[in-house]
């Protein structure tokens, strides 16, 4: 098979336009097709061009929150890294994970819950605009909509993709039926990248129309 000689700079072009070719006529909408090709780019993976479901302008309430200098809410120190601080920042926003904050580990161990379960509760007295990027655990993304439906949070846009076998699609049609504003993987596939690829492809998105 010949190598295809491309420049360091232009390798993340090639790539997006060898995903625009691969998908052929199962191009996405306009609207969303900066999230979903990102997504595809960061894992290689053409079934997200059918899996990734978007509430009604869910894409532009993404642009929107980051826009208005939102504060990130991941579930993994993966997630947080994976995101493109700087440009976030650009925006006036930020990101943050309590998964390792003491309080958040000997509440969760105390009540027998998870971690992730206890950093939704200690998310909901940030101050807005919130957007949950949830990339790995299921008990997090149903802990967050509990405290939707109970009123305790309203968070600007969720991002559930969580990844795995227990919990994880019902987690993700839960947040689906929530009544927010929602990005979601449907089925068991999703992961931290994934999470952090959709803010990443808003935040791109924002920069390349400045």
């Amino acid at each position: 098979m010949e190598i295809e000689q491309v420049c360091p700079a232009d390798i993340e072009k090639r790539s997006f336009e060898i995903i625009t070719e691969l998908l052929g006529e199962q191009q996405p909408p306009t609207e969303t097709a900066h999230i979903v090709k990102r997504v595809i780019h960061t894992t290689a993976d053409l079934d997200y061009a059918h899996a990734m479901y978007f509430s009604e302008n869910a894409a532009q309430v993404l642009s929107q929150t980051l826009a208005q200098g939102a504060t990130v809410v991941t579930d993994t120190q993966m997630a947080l890294s994976g995101i493109n601080k700087k440009a976030l920042a650009t925006f006036g926003g930020q990101v943050c994970c309590f998964m390792a904050d003491e309080d958040v580990a000997s509440q969760a161990k105390e009540r027998g819950v998870t971690r992730a379960s206890v950093s939704m509760e200690k998310a909901a007295f940030l101050p807005g605009p919130l957007i949950f990027a949830i990339g790995n655990a299921p008990t997090a993304l149903l802990r967050l909509e509990e405290l939707i439906r109970e009123g305790k949070i309203t968070p600007k846009l969720v991002i559930g993709v969580p990844v795995g076998f227990v919990n994880v699609i019902q987690s993700k049609e839960r947040i689906m039926a929530a009544g927010v504003p929602c990005i979601v993987a449907r089925g068991r596939k999703g992961g931290s990248n994934v999470a952090a690829a959709i803010v990443n492809a808003g935040l791109y998105h924002l920069i390349r129309k400045e």
